[in-house]
């Protein structure tokens, strides 16, 4: 289910960014797109928080991927900005199967991908958020 969503403000992202980790398992695949600044490291922030990370995420562009400890899961963090093929995130042998995975430029990479979401910017701090829910978990998001 493909569903469109306004967001006023980073808190608003961050808060989305929970329940999404709300309700995200072990071995989950979401990809993020949208365009720098659009909020993608914010809506990882949220998602974190929720799997109980305490510390401070931080867009793992420069090291292509980070994995925080959480309390209720891992969080696996990954920028493929600068990477090839989805072979060459394999190739980084990062621990996926028990932690939930951000993949933030995934593009249409990752096919089995539970969620994709979209982030473009619309006025001021506002986004408009486009969720490609693919096995309904989060069908109600932005109710």
């Amino acid at each position: 289910m493909i569903r469109t969503v306004r967001v006023a403000d980073p808190d608003a992202m961050r808060d989305l960014g929970a329940r999404i980790g709300e309700r995200a398992r072990p071995g989950d695949v979401i990809v993020l797109d949208g365009e720098l600044g659009a909020g993608k490291t914010t809506l990882t922030q949220g998602l974190g928080q929720a799997l109980g990370v305490v510390e401070h995420i931080t867009s793992p562009t420069f090291v292509i991927a980070r994995v925080h400890q959480g309390s209720a899961r891992s969080l696996v963090h990954v920028d493929a900005y600068r990477i090839g093929s989805p072979l060459e995130i394999d190739d980084l042998d990062l621990p996926t199967e028990d932690a939930v995975t951000v993949v933030e430029w995934g593009g249409d990479w990752f096919p089995t991908a539970v969620l994709h979401v979209r982030i473009d910017h619309a006025a001021d701090e506002e986004r408009i958020v486009v969720i490609d829910d693919r096995d309904g978990r989060w069908s109600d998001l932005g109710d």
